[in-house]
Order: C-alpha cells, then structure tokens, then sequence
C-alpha cells in the first residue's frame, strides 16, 4: 500500500508562557486558530522535546531533533547548514561559522542582534566591504539572508572548538564581555582570529545601523542521514531561512525556493501555501513547511506582532494547505522550541505537537496550545518518534 503523504507545519518559536497582559492565556491560547485547532481536534496530541540538555537551544538542533536527527552523532553547528543551502561545499580545512549582522551602541552594548532586520541589498553591499576589507585567502565572508551571513575560515590551524554564544541570548549585555573563548588547548588561534575580525568589523561598520558581526555555532561538513532513504519518500524542505535550507538538503530533501520568502512578518505566507500543494500534486510525499515570522518577532518581544504571525500561519499557510491538499494527507503542527515574550530567549520546555493522520481514532484534545496537548494521548515524545510515526511502516 502506498504510504500516506504528510506535511509537517513548523511555526518557529510558537510556544510561549502565561502573559498577565492575555488573562495569563499563552499567545497560542489566545489567538484565533481554527486550523491548528482542527488538527489537535481531528488526532491526537503531545509534547516533543526538541532540545535536550547538553545541546545549544538553537534552531539547527531543535530543527534536527523534529526531523528525527542523531544529535549526539549528526549536529554540525548552522554554520555547515547554512553554507550547504547557499551551495557553498566546505573543504576538509574549512569552518563556517554564522555570522549575524548586528547593532551595537555607543557603550558596547548590544542592541539589535537581526542589525535592524538589515535590508538584502544592504547586507549584501555589507559582507562585501567586509570581504573587500578583511577577507584573505584564509577569511571569507557569504551573504545569506538579511543579517544572517558567514565566516568561513581556511586552514588546518583553525578549529570549531570555540566558545560563541548566541547572539539572541545577549540582548542589553557588553559585546566585550560575550566574546568567543578557547575550548581546547588549541582553539586559543581560532578565538582570537574571531576576536580581531569582531574588533576590525566594528571599525570598518563604524556610523551604521548595523554596526558589528557577530560569529557564532562554527563547525565542519558532517554525515547527516537522509529522510528521504529512512523513511523511501520523496521529501521536499520550504523555508526562507539557509540554517532551515540547508538542513533540509544535508538530510536529503529537495529544497524549493519561494520568491519574497523573508523570514519576517512580510513573508510570502501565499506564495509558500502554494508551493507546499505544488509539491504534493507533483509527486512528493513529505513536505517541511517552515515559518519564522513567529520567532522573529519572539525575540522582538513584540506581543501584538506575534500574536499576528501565529494568526497569519494558521490561516495564510496551515488553512490554505488543508483547504486543498485532499482527505488522504496526514498533517502535523509544532514548534520547533518555545521563545517567550517575556525574555525573547529559546527555552528547553517541550513543545506542542498535534498530528491529524486520516483513519486514526483521535483523542480529546480540542485546541492546539501548550496546556490543552498535556492531555493528549501521544504523551512526551523525543528522537526519531514523531517522523517514525508519520513517515514509518503502517
């Protein structure tokens, strides 16, 4: 028998906490969701833990962890990802670190860690002064999208054994206080070639609005396995953003391009719908529909914008793929981690998960939101266990 089509909907940092300001609701309690609600109401609910202790909570992991990923074994650090989703093939010597393009004030503080969610064209004309600038055989920047660019290093003396924390997790905190540090007796090169870019860049950007860069999760090629042989499908990744792209393509999915795919609020929410039905009438079997607009404004902590993305991507992407994807298609609904307004910060808690697979008995949940899917029959779910559930043997 032929195996059942499903789409996954992933709402970056959707879940959130009790906010005074929503009668102690969660933005998902609060906001008009019909569609993620139908799925909760037609299957069956739980929780899934998307970043274990011992791994950065960041998207790269908490991405890898839904799509069924070996984190002890498979995470390489977005910089490998994002550089696979440009078309960028890193040599043996080579680490790729994400670089943001960011704000930082007259005291050193760091203000803005998307540099003003910084224009395409301007980002690009950026990472080429800098490349025109401080770029050798050995220093490379790549343009990406928006502030989210990279840093390629060249060399057998460099390692990704740094320190570089997150530049979401700093807002408000000294640059000087938050640089990469050595993690291995010889990581101290590495660090400190990190450092000096940071302090020449931030020269170099002097007068505009983003200011500074700031590296971090450097890594190397790895072997990440294919979703699409696991699970004999034909899989297809739809995201803005290159950590997202670039996952997608490492595990063996096709990645379909939208145009106006921003990664903000300004997305092109019809344009990707479209795209996801696409690729379901032409052949495919597993689609991965990712949104970022909830995180992005999540870490704005902007209440009202982000209660307006969880409503755009039910609506504008989850209505408008169940609408016209057919009865036969099994739909899945989650964040990838939780990013609360109150600190603009990715916690560990699990997240929501609500999958609708037609011709299985659903249990009681009504609503999709972080307290109603406790109930929910699927329990607290980590691994490989929510695509074995989706994509495994009948």
């Amino acid at each position: 028998m032929k195996k059942q089509k499903a789409v996954i909907f992933l709402g970056d940092g959707m879940a959130d906490e009790p906010i005074a300001e929503l009668n102690h609701c969660t933005p998902l309690q609060a906001a008009h969701t019909p569609f993620m609600d139908k799925i909760a109401a037609c299957g069956r609910s739980g929780t899934f833990l998307t970043l274990p202790e011992g791994f950065p909570t960041s998207s790269d992991v908490a991405n890898m962890s839904v799509l069924g990923g070996d984190l002890a074994t498979e995470l390489c650090g977005r910089g490998p990802l994002e550089a696979a989703s440009q078309g960028i093939v890193l040599a043996s010597n080579q680490i790729a670190f994400r670089m943001n393009l960011v704000s930082v004030d007259e005291q050193g503080i760091l203000r803005d860690f998307s540099g003003g969610h910084i224009a395409q064209c301007d980002a690009e004309a950026t990472v080429t002064l800098l490349n025109k600038n401080l770029g050798s055989e050995k220093v490379r920047f790549a343009a990406g999208v928006s502030y989210r660019n990279l840093l390629i290093l060249t060399g057998d003396e460099f390692t990704s054994e740094v320190i570089c924390q997150k530049p979401d997790d700093n807002h408000g905190n000294p640059v000087a206080e938050h640089l990469p540090q050595a993690n291995a007796e010889n990581s101290e090169h590495t660090a400190s070639i990190l450092r000096e870019l940071i302090l020449q860049a931030a020269q170099l950007l002097r007068g505009r609005k983003a200011n500074a860069i700031w590296p971090w999760s450097g890594g190397k090629t790895g072997a990440i396995h294919s979703v699409s042989q696991r699970y004999n499908v034909k899989a297809a990744v739809i995201s803005a953003v290159d950590v997202i792209k670039g996952l997608g393509h490492c595990m063996g999915m096709d990645v379909i391009h939208v145009p106006g795919a921003t990664g903000y609020i300004d997305t092109n929410y019809e344009g990707k719908a479209e795209a996801a039905l696409q690729a379901l009438a032409n052949g495919y079997d597993f689609i991965y529909l990712h949104v970022e607009a909830p995180d992005e404004v999540s870490h704005a902590q902007d209440l009202k914008l982000k209660l307006q993305a969880i409503e755009d991507f039910d609506r504008r992407i989850v209505g408008a793929v169940m609408q016209r994807a057919g009865e036969q298609v099994a739909f899945c609904v989650l964040p990838d981690h939780p990013v609360p307004i109150a600190t603009g910060k990715h916690t560990r808690t699990p997240v929501p998960v609500s999958i609708w697979q037609p011709g299985v008995e659903p249990d009681a949940v009504q609503s999709f939101d972080e307290h109603s899917v406790l109930a929910g029959s699927l329990g607290l779910m980590k691994g490989s266990e929510l695509m074995d559930l989706l994509l495994g043997e009948e």
